[in-house]
């Protein structure tokens, strides 16, 4: 049975992918991600706040002191510091090729180019096989449009890509008042391919000391409805790779991932609940399906489910939506209240 797929034109063992996460934060880690059977690791996320403060970190210490006495010259930091956070993650991407035989995905999170480009290249030159840029922007300034706020990502993507020779992914979340033509220019842009969707981690407040503090919820099933939605819709109709993450966890996420159109299934929050064996376990499961449905190959299912051929996408989502209000009775309230809690 043929399980291989091709993601960012990257040939790869089969379709299920460990995304950027803590597990892939050191080298040991992506090495026991491929002994678990892994076809590619995402690299963790470099953040735009940690190459800005190298910089700016770097600038402190290059002008404090300049005008006293010779001696001030113990203040200056060793240059090694210098790119501790940064630096650190481009040698991590050069000792993971170097350790494992799988392809290297590098991460960037952010939205301004700035520093970007310049990381961007710098990621290639150490060896990466590809480069996902999570583009995570919240607009909070009320006098800011959403034509601006899309604009922002396209010019961004369209920058970034402008530097590199290596496939560009792009992770999105879903909050475009026009997700379909929104796709559509990201892969204009220069997108190889579409990571959907990243995912709004939401704060929470600390009554007792009267704190905003970060409160991080592993994803659940039911989170992968919307990405499986919208790759079934772009599929064929935007021309990238798809691939879905959030919410993936079984064999089953998997294999309805691939027939909406995915070129690879993305999970993490399975792996740090359950341990990095799952992924030999789904594989194991979605081989058994697709032997038990006598399918050849995952080529063969990719897109089988996809929106591609339906005249009015927009009337198939029409009856959709109204057969899902009317799916409701009375033995469902139980998993509705289930699904609150």
């Amino acid at each position: 049975m043929d399980l291989t797929t091709t993601y960012l034109g990257l040939d790869l063992a089969h379709p299920i992918v460990p995304s950027a996460s803590p597990l892939s934060e050191t080298v040991d880690g992506i090495r026991q991600l491929e002994d678990n059977g892994a076809p590619a690791v995402i690299m963790h996320s470099l953040f735009e706040e940690q190459i800005a403060q190298e910089s700016h970190s770097l600038d402190h210490y290059l002008n404090y002191f300049t005008e006293a006495f010779a001696e001030a010259q113990t203040y200056f930091p060793e240059v090694d510091t210098y790119h501790v956070g940064p630096g650190e993650y481009l040698d991590k991407i050069r000792q993971a090729k170097d350790a494992v035989d799988i392809p290297i995905i590098g991460s960037l999170n952010g939205i301004t180019t700035g520093g970007w480009v310049d990381y961007a290249r710098k990621i290639e030159e150490a060896g990466a096989d590809a480069l996902e840029l999570n583009v995570y922007f919240i607009p909070t300034d009320p006098t800011m449009t959403g034509g601006e706020v899309e604009q922002m990502y396209v010019e961004v993507v369209r920058e970034v890509k402008a530097h590199l020779t290596i496939p560009l992914a792009v992770k999105i979340g879903p909050y475009f008042s026009a997700m379909a033509n929104m796709a559509y220019r990201l892969a204009y842009a220069g997108a190889d391919g579409l990571v959907l969707f990243n995912r709004f981690y939401q704060p929470d407040f600390d009554l007792q000391n009267l704190e905003v503090v970060p409160h991080l919820v592993l994803s659940t099933p039911f989170e992968m409805r919307l990405p499986l939605r919208w790759v079934a819709m772009l599929y064929g109709r935007v021309e990238t790779d798809f691939a879905i993450t959030s919410g993936v966890q079984t064999h089953e996420d998997v294999l309805k991932g691939l027939m909406a159109g995915a070129k690879v299934m993305m999970t993490a929050s399975e792996l740090l609940r359950n341990g990095m064996h799952r992924l030999q376990e789904m594989l194991h499961a979605t081989r058994l399906w697709m032997e038990e449905h006598e399918y050849d190959s995952v080529r063969q299912m990719q897109g089988s489910m996809s929106q591609q051929h339906v005249t009015d996408p927009a009337a198939f989502e029409r009856a959709n939506y109204m057969k899902v209000l009317q799916s409701w009775r009375p033995d469902t309230a139980g998993e509705m209240m289930h699904l609150r809690r």
